[in-house]
């Protein structure tokens, strides 16, 4: 069973290491566990070598700062010996105390470890991020399919190559320190290490921008960021000076709206889409060209959260995308991608079906050029060092590989330069490709030297062309030979202008067919997000231009957002669009695979283990992760084999989890009083742990599939909640995970959401 089920062969892996047993050890194998093996109770003395990192971590690959293959173990990368060393690696027997003059003397200016230690303490943080500061990563390897050949050479998309990567997710305008379920868009930048070198596709999960030219980059960001004067409010749009630039700078409008869709809080990085927002140009190995557009498709499909799951996480656990990521590849489900690809003739105008394929602001349907599935990215390691991997990890658009180029679009070309301005200071100088995570996997001679943190060690006297004291080495590279040739387009001749073509005006349309393509309960989502947004406004002139921005997209919702605000409804200013719905752009409607789902398992002390037991390996049968939840840790009395507690009802929050198995009616623990838990001074009806109920209430609310089992019937009465509503499964038992995976198939219980659009 485990060989065909990594969540359930993983799962047993973990309980092993928690307990130093072999796989199929007591059930406790949960993600999330600090260190390869527990602990023992007192401090450790005898002297011994670092752990191992655990299972699920891996490091950058170990090759030279020049792109050539070391062989060396990753551990070489990492600190050794057993003993306690100074930075150049002498022994220290100390490290409580600094030098003194005595006990209670002064401390000595001689103190070289103290000296050395507090340096290095002082200068541990680096530049965040100006945009995408908060983010996590993961390791994992690209398999082409080899369908991509006919319209690029590029040699990782070759039949069966397979390219090691490096992924980033991220939010764009809070801090480091901010919370990950915010409304934003999420950035999703990929590095591949191919044989001919570095190509990086850095994209985000939406597929337009907020503007077509990058020369307003800072200004929308500007917008974004907290107000200068207070610094508030932190990693959020709902402000005045967002809506005052998207509401007086239109071109926004498209990218706005997919922002206050579901879009904008998604449930998880691997149920994301991705996009590289730009046309691309193509290039294969006869010479002929193709624009494309890069897609991302989750295997797992496209899914949200509610916004009030995403409001609850920001508080309980800020970290929530990041942990489900990590715990994920731990558990072993791994996330999955197909890389699709959009292509087009690539003609003179650059235009397809009367969309500007130059202009960020647009999308091509998918009815219109269908997404080509060229390979598959699993994502497979965790980092094993945080700082060295995710934060200092550089992507840049220009990073491109033979068979890919760049095209004409204004706010590409924009990002082209600006990339490699904000790695100087963030890290340190021009070197920072020879930082590990960094370092090409093909081999470098650039004939560029020196500088901040140089680590290749260079030989040769003649870092210059042409020259005859180093033989003439670097030589120059032929097409036959794998150069990076920039394709020969024609540029067009004319007057210098700070002009945008006249296809750039139309910034309606689009947004038009994205709102006719949700479903009701996606635009009853959307009129919620503007209405929540513009509340928070304090300028009145501004939650009045904003509706005038939506009267030309539809007048249904600008009707009901301005019902929100309490303002009159204004008239379109412009002709509504006659736009053909797109399907694929709603998330609601199809069914998808349940790797790697969260299932809670909610009991207490008093009932049956063995149905527990039963639906736990249900559930770990299905590809999921169980976890139990009762009123204290430990392990539940039973007569078998023991069922660990990994949640308590003082920790457990409904909404980390997908979907809620409930055994009976959990009786009030022993800190279920508002003074110890304010969860458990709720007022409602005397019936188990209030907290319980809470849980129950709450998931039923987000629209989760909720089992009942073993008499709990009397909590889903005392909660309102009545056999036969959908999603509601009162049954006993293991029988029921059959009818909660149909259900979590489709994401929620949809029906439980009314929509009045």
């Amino acid at each position: 069973m485990s060989e065909k089920n990594p969540v359930k062969a993983a799962v047993d892996k973990l309980a092993g290491a928690v307990h130093g047993e072999p796989a199929g050890g007591p059930e406790e194998g949960i993600p999330g566990k600090p260190a390869p093996v527990s602990p023992q109770l007192v401090e450790p003395t005898t002297p011994a070598e670092p752990l191992p990192p655990k299972a699920d971590q891996s490091g950058p690959e170990t090759v030279s700062p020049t792109g050539q293959p070391t062989g060396a173990d990753q551990a070489r990368m990492a600190q050794s010996g057993a003993y306690l060393t100074t930075a150049q690696g002498a022994r220290l027997p100390d490290t409580d105390h600094s030098l003194k003059a005595g006990p209670r003397g002064p401390v000595l200016l001689q103190d070289h470890h103290l000296r050395e230690k507090l340096m290095h303490f002082d200068h541990e943080r680096i530049p965040e991020r100006v945009v995408h500061a908060r983010g996590s990563a993961a390791h994992g390897t690209f398999q082409s399919y080899g369908t991509a050949q006919s319209v690029s050479k590029a040699a990782f998309l070759a039949r069966d190559v397979e390219t090691p990567v490096f992924v980033r997710f991220s939010t764009v305008l809070g801090s480091r320190g901010s919370a990950d379920t915010v409304r934003d868009t999420r950035g999703f930048a990929t590095k591949f290490y191919t044989e001919e070198g570095v190509f990086d596709l850095v994209g985000n999960n939406i597929p337009v921008f907020f503007i077509q030219d990058a020369i307003k980059f800072p200004d929308i960001i500007h917008a974004g960021k907290p107000h200068p004067d207070r610094e508030i409010p932190q990693a959020q749009s709902a402000h005045d000076t967002f809506w005052d630039f998207v509401s007086l700078h239109t071109e926004a409008t498209h990218h706005t709206l997919w922002n206050m869709s579901d879009r904008g809080i998604p449930r998880s990085y691997r149920m994301m889409e991705g996009f590289g927002v730009h046309t691309f140009r193509l290039v294969n190995a006869e010479g002929a060209t193709t624009l494309v557009k890069f897609h991302w498709k989750p295997k797992l499909g496209v899914h949200s959260l509610v916004w009030e799951e995403a409001q609850i996480l920001a508080g309980v656990d800020p970290d929530f995308h990041r942990r489900d990521l990590f715990d994920a590849i731990e558990s072993g489900a791994f996330p999955q991608w197909e890389l699709g690809i959009q292509t087009f003739p690539d003609t003179d105008d650059q235009m397809f079906e009367g969309i500007d394929l130059l202009d960020a602001t647009k999308i091509v349907p998918e009815e219109l050029a269908p997404v080509k599935p060229v390979g598959l990215l699993t994502l497979n390691a965790n980092p094993s060092n945080f700082f060295a991997e995710v934060e200092q990890v550089a992507f840049h658009v220009g990073h491109l590989v033979p068979g890919i180029d760049a095209t004409d679009d204004p706010l590409l070309a924009g990002r082209n330069f600006s990339y490699l301005d904000t790695q100087l200071t963030r890290l340190g100088g021009p070197n920072f490709p020879q930082i590990p995570i960094n370092r090409t996997h093909a081999p470098v001679n650039d004939m560029l030297r020196d500088g901040f943190h140089q680590t290749a060690v260079h030989r040769g006297v003649a870092p210059y062309k042409p020259n005859s004291l180093d033989g003439g080495c670097p030589f120059f590279a032929g097409a036959d030979t794998g150069a990076f040739i920039e394709v020969p387009v024609e540029v067009p001749a004319g007057r210098k202008v700070r002009e945008a073509p006249a296809s750039y005006d139309d910034h309606f349309s689009q947004p038009r067919l994205f709102w006719l393509s949700m479903s009701p309960v996606e635009r009853e989502h959307i009129v919620a997000a503007y209405t929540f947004e513009l509340s928070k406004c304090y300028e009145q002139a501004i939650k009045e231009r904003n509706l005038a921005v939506l009267a030309n997209i539809d007048g249904e919702l600008c009707a009901q957002v301005a019902a929100g605000l309490g303002l009159p409804v204004p008239a379109a200013t412009e002709p509504l669009a006659d736009a053909t719905p797109s399907p694929r752009l709603s998330q609601v409607g199809a069914a998808w695979p349940l790797d790697g789902r969260v299932i809670g398992i909610v009991t207490d002390q008093a009932v049956d283990t063995a149905g527990v037991r039963a639906v736990r390996e249900a559930v770990l049968d299905s590809g999921m992760v169980p976890l139990v939840v009762a009123a204290v840790g430990g392990v539940l009395a039973t007569d078998g084999d023991p069922v660990t507690v990994q949640r308590t009802f003082a920790t457990a929050r409904s909404v980390e989890f997908d979907a809620l198995v409930f055994f009976g009616a959990p009786q009030a623990g022993a800190d279920a009083y508002g003074a110890r838990d304010a969860k458990a001074g709720a007022p409602g009806p005397s019936v188990g742990d209030p907290r319980v109920l809470t849980l129950l209430t709450e998931a039923y609310r987000h629209g989760k599939a909720l089992v009942g089992c073993a008499g709990a019937e009397t909590l889903f009465e005392a909660a309102g909640i009545e056999a036969g509503e959908p999603g509601v499964i009162l049954t006993d038992g293991a029988e029921a995970v059959p009818q909660l995976k149909e259900l979590l198939s489709n994401h929620r219980v949809w029906e439980r959401f009314p929509a009045s659009l």
